[in-house]
């Protein structure tokens, strides 16, 4: 199988099953996703969900935001993973939304990068999720997906070398959506430890199954 196969077999897989895949943070607006893309660095959308409620009814806007102190946001976002650097981060962000951006949130990934708590995989979130722009987002499910499937060659040993070879594969009308779903594919099926290979549509496509699980299927 080419790459070319295998990468139209899947996402055509993926369009036909879950065409409609989003984001599983909850917001109304683009500073809302800004906020909660920055606490969900290395915490579960689940957790960020729980906990931004009360901060957006605190804090709606970047005006609010801005004018925070630390003792009063941090109470806030404490069950958060780093709630000391995040706080900090988002009391930044929102200054130098009012500062640089005239309070807007920015649609450019080079102009995202600029905010205080932003690297380019949140900058992709917010470009790809707001404006559905083909950036591609890779997190720790996208990378560990496409690398198993066989998406990405095994030398991409870095999260940018992954992102610019899916980028290089998939139709630029489908990237938004492809990191919606390579991320849930990661959370839901081909988690980190004991992918669930049993209950997986992909199988006949994947690499990792191909070399780790078929060849051992039957035994005891």
């Amino acid at each position: 199988m080419t790459k070319k196969q295998r990468y139209e077999h899947v996402l055509n897989f993926f369009q036909e099953h879950i065409p409609d895949a989003e984001t599983e943070l909850i917001y109304d607006n683009p500073f809302q996703l800004l906020v909660a893309v920055i606490l969900s660095a290395q915490c579960t959308d689940k957790r960020v969900n729980l906990t931004t409620p009360a901060l957006f009814r605190k804090y709606p806007t970047p005006q609010k935001m801005a004018a925070a102190d630390f003792d009063d946001l941090f109470p806030l976002i404490r069950s958060i993973s780093y709630p000391n650097n995040k706080t900090k981060h988002l009391i930044g962000m929102a200054n130098m939304l009012l500062e640089k951006f005239n309070g807007q949130v920015p649609m450019t990934v080079d102009e995202l990068v600029q905010l205080p708590g932003v690297g380019r995989k949140t900058a992709n979130v917010i470009t790809s999720v707001i404006d559905e722009q083909p950036n591609m987002a890779v997190d720790t499910h996208v990378f560990r997906v496409s690398k198993r499937i066989g998406l990405v060659s095994a030398g991409a040993s870095t999260p940018l070398a992954v992102e610019k070879e899916l980028i290089r594969h998939i139709p630029e009308h489908m990237v938004h959506r492809a990191h919606h779903w390579l991320i849930l594919h990661g959370r839901y099926v081909c988690v980190a430890r004991n992918p669930k290979c049993h209950e997986c549509p992909l199988t006949q496509w994947c690499k990792y199954y191909e070399t780790f699980v078929a060849p051992y299927a039957g035994q005891d």
